[in-house]
């Protein structure tokens, strides 16, 4: 296994971090990453096949896991309730419960919400120079969870800022000061769902709050705690995800003449460019995975923006084809992991563009626009644009 170091905060790694994928993906499906200290997949057969393979998993192993400092508490007191970081049998009741509420029908049924609601942003946007991102990619996200869940849309600047100082948690760039923010936000998210969640049990709701309570399995209902977890999990990913994936999209979209915004289309963006980078796993039980040897208790970084852009998955996977045909794209995960919000962010993100670009025959970037030191996540800082 080769070898290699490169910084995740290196300004020039976070502009542009598909050259480094590429010289470690020339050395075999996995390599060892030196500032991570741990072996990382890069090619799309070797991470698809890892997302799906039960002898690995989210849920750190007891003998792999570390004391929580007290600091820290706050946050980890909603993070270990998330379905994200579970495996079965709990992550098999949880997710059902879920998916119970978080139905395909009650997705596609938001189709015109989200029209509506684009169309009254885009009427909204000002004259001269704005930041799409702030505009238009962020509320879009941030407004339709807030309104699945029956929060009234003045909570969305709370939300948006919680989840932000929450995320901020998985990037590379973590410190101290992102740490003590992230907790304090999930004290101050935490109370306010706990409120939310006591009003919809008195007082149900057309919602999918409502419905969550209401989901039952073999006798079992989500608690509090599952709950607030939930709700948490499904801003945080479904906000992140979405906004990036929006706001990646958009110059792709100018620079290749506004190609017909379909399904195939989204899909193409998704795997071009996508928001989240690297998923990593836990190692369950000793075995052999592409030629190293594996024991109980390891770590792997899968490379899901390495593994989009692989030769062998993708000819010529550095070029934008709209209606590139291939095997799925990484960027939503794969296996019992695979993103309970997908659904959502392909009908947000074909609907949002769809709008943008029928709506703004005119729009442009009027600055190159750069991204953000938030590795393992990739999206832009800002995106100047003028209608």
């Amino acid at each position: 296994m080769e070898h290699l170091s490169q910084s995740p905060t290196d300004p020039a790694f976070v502009q542009d971090p598909y050259p480094f994928y590429d010289r470690a993906r020339a050395g075999g499906d996995l390599f060892w990453w030196e500032d991570y200290g741990l072996p990382s997949a890069t090619s799309h057969r070797a991470v698809t096949a890892l997302l799906k393979d039960r002898r690995l998993g989210r849920e750190v192993p007891p003998e792999a896991a570390t004391q929580v400092p007290e600091r820290l508490r706050p946050f980890y007191d909603i993070d270990d309730f998330s379905m994200l970081d579970m495996e079965p049998p709990r992550h098999t009741r949880l997710r059902g419960l879920v998916l119970r509420a978080f139905t395909s029908r009650r997705i596609a049924a938001l189709g015109p919400e989200i029209a509506a609601l684009a169309e009254g942003l885009i009427d909204a946007f000002p004259s001269g120079d704005f930041d799409l991102l702030t505009a238009y990619c962020q509320p879009i996200p941030v407004l339709v969870i807030a309104r699945l869940l029956g929060v009234p849309d003045s909570a969305a600047p709370d939300l948006l800022r919680w989840s932000n100082a929450m995320v901020a948690m998985y990037q590379a760039r973590r410190s101290e000061a992102i740490e003590a923010a992230a907790c304090a936000a999930a004290t101050d998210f935490g109370a306010f769902l706990r409120d939310v969640i006591a009003h919809r049990r008195r007082t149900p709701g057309d919602d999918l709050l409502t419905q969550l309570i209401a989901a039952e399995e073999a006798g079992e209902k989500l608690s509090t705690e599952e709950l607030i977890g939930t709700c948490v999990l499904l801003l945080n990913a479904g906000h992140e995800a979405t906004v990036h994936g929006l706001g990646n999209a958009v110059p792709i979209l100018l620079a290749h003449g506004r190609p017909e915004i379909t399904d195939a289309c989204v899909e193409e963006l998704l795997r071009l460019d996508p928001p989240l980078h690297i998923f990593d796993r836990w190692v369950y039980e000793d075995a052999e995975l592409f030629g190293h040897s594996f024991r109980r208790g390891d770590r792997i970084n899968l490379i899901l923006g390495a593994a989009n852009r692989d030769p062998a998955a993708y000819p010529d996977p550095h070029r934008f084809d709209p209606d590139r045909q291939g095997p799925t794209h990484t960027s939503f995960g794969a296996g019992i992991h695979f993103c309970v919000g997908a659904p959502l962010a392909r009908l947000e993100m074909r609907t949002g563009l769809e709008r943008l670009m029928a709506r703004c025959s005119d729009l442009t970037v009027t600055r190159p626009p750069t991204y953000g030191d938030t590795y393992h996540f990739h999206g832009y800082e800002a995106l100047t644009v003028r209608v």
